[in-house]
């Protein structure tokens, strides 16, 4: 399906990626392209809404000239995504039971052309209907068509659905107006009314359409379309929306459809989202439209599109978070080691030349030992205290405990003792008794 458009499409960015974004030269391309747009159905006012947007994204661009073509299908893709999204959607299906709910039934109106497989779709959405555990009735509403109650009438037997109809020439809306009755009696939930087909140039005929919409007042009302007849489609579909309004469109025949056009263009033109297309001859050949899928089979799957972005706008990606990665470790990992390494051993390096047992015997040292069992002092801070501490001892007499009293004569004789075993004792700078000095 859509051939002829995914080639105008791709001969536009090919176009595109072998000239310079000056605006002549874009003006050029832009008018190939919608030659190519018009042989693909394509409506005019879609066309001019494809090139200002192109136009506007290109003209000026800093993109590099080997990604223009990336690009400009890019643009073409967010344009039509655009139009999709801002058309809406329906779901069918979550309004009928929300109206079930309420306890009325759900109306849809069917209306187009004759030829255009109208009353076949009609029997196509009774199937999904019934599918989806939704009973349905069906109003032969096209009483001017030679075999089209017949026709209807067979289907409805085919499927095991109910059809209300009366004798052509009925009034339609009478019929229509049967058909709702018959519903609430019965309490259906969905009812789906088969109108004429009539041209778009009948006034009366469009007329009779409106009358029909008024007298049963349908939820929902449906334009039936032929995906090959083109332009003609498009023309239908803004003709039967300036009367009626409807609310979406079903395309049929879109299996045989190469260029695809109509859809973009009865979204474009009446603002209504198409919600389903035809793609066969069966009853379950009624798919629903899927706004990815098809811009995936004109312009390639969805993670192409996404690669194309990355690739254009790598530079721009990679420069950001560099200056960030490289930055923030760097303080860290510099400055956390640095008062580890250079602070803590500095100090515990530091040790004192002096010896704090200077002037003391050794013999002092071991008694005030032996007598108040203190042990070894295992840093500088404990020797200097326990230096203070036998000086203190011996200027005290030399107690044999803390608490005897001061005997002065014994002080002196034993200091004087202690003077001469000082003087006798040559200085020691090595660090044994207490770890400090020498026996």
């Amino acid at each position: 399906m859509f051939e002829k458009l995914r080639n105008a499409f791709s001969v536009a960015a090919k176009s595109f990626g072998e000239k310079e974004l000056k605006e002549k030269d874009v003006d050029e391309v832009l008018f190939e392209l919608e030659i190519a747009l018009l042989e693909s159905d394509v409506a005019t006012e879609v066309i001019d809404s494809l090139k200002d947007d192109l136009k506007n994204q290109l003209i000026g661009s800093t993109v590099n000239k080997d990604k223009i073509a990336e690009v400009v299908k890019q643009e073409l893709r967010k344009s039509i995504s655009n139009m999709f999204d801002d058309a809406g959607q329906v779901d069918i299906l979550s309004n009928i039971q929300k109206k079930k709910e309420t306890g009325e039934p759900y109306i849809i109106s069917f209306m187009g052309i004759n030829g255009t497989g109208k009353t076949t779709t009609i029997a196509k959405v009774a199937n999904l209907l019934r599918e989806n555990k939704y009973s349905v009735v069906i109003a032969a509403a096209d009483t001017y068509r030679a075999g089209a109650i017949e026709q209807i009438s067979e289907h409805g037997k085919r499927l095991n659905v109910k059809v209300i109809a009366q004798n052509y020439g009925s009034d339609p809306a009478a019929v229509s107006r049967d058909a709702v009755l018959y519903a609430k009696a019965h309490k259906i939930d969905c009812i789906l009314i088969d109108t004429a087909g009539r041209m778009q140039t009948s006034k009366n005929l469009m007329d009779q359409i409106s009358k029909i919409n008024k007298v049963v007042n349908p939820d929902l009302k449906l334009f039936v379309g032929d995906s090959l007849a083109g332009n003609d489609t498009v023309s239908q579909a803004r003709e039967f929306h300036n009367y009626t309004k409807f609310d979406g469109a079903i395309l049929t025949k879109s299996d045989a459809d190469a260029r695809g056009g109509a859809a973009i263009s009865i979204v474009k033109v009446t603002s209504s989202p198409i919600l389903y297309l035809g793609v066969g001859q069966e009853y379950k050949d009624l798919k629903s439209f899927d706004k990815d899928v098809f811009l995936a089979s004109i312009f390639g799957p969805q993670e192409a599109v996404e690669d194309v972005k990355k690739k254009v706008t790598e530079p721009k990606v990679e420069l950001k978070p560099e200056p960030k990665v490289e930055l923030k470790p760097e303080p860290k990992v510099e400055l956390k080691p640095e008062p580890k390494v250079e602070l803590k051993p500095e100090p515990a390096q530091e040790i004192s030349d002096e010896d704090p047992f200077a002037g003391v015997s050794t013999k002092d040292i071991e008694k005030y030992s032996d007598i108040f069992d203190v042990p070894p002092p295992e840093n500088d801070s404990q020797a200097r205290k326990l230096a203070s501490d036998i000086r203190k001892w011996i200027s005290a007499g030399r107690p044999k405990t803390k608490d005897e009293p001061k005997s002065e004569p014994k002080s002196e004789l034993k200091t004087e003792e202690e003077e001469i075993e000082s003087k006798d004792e040559k200085p020691i700078k090595k660090r044994s008794l207490f770890g400090w000095r020498k026996k």
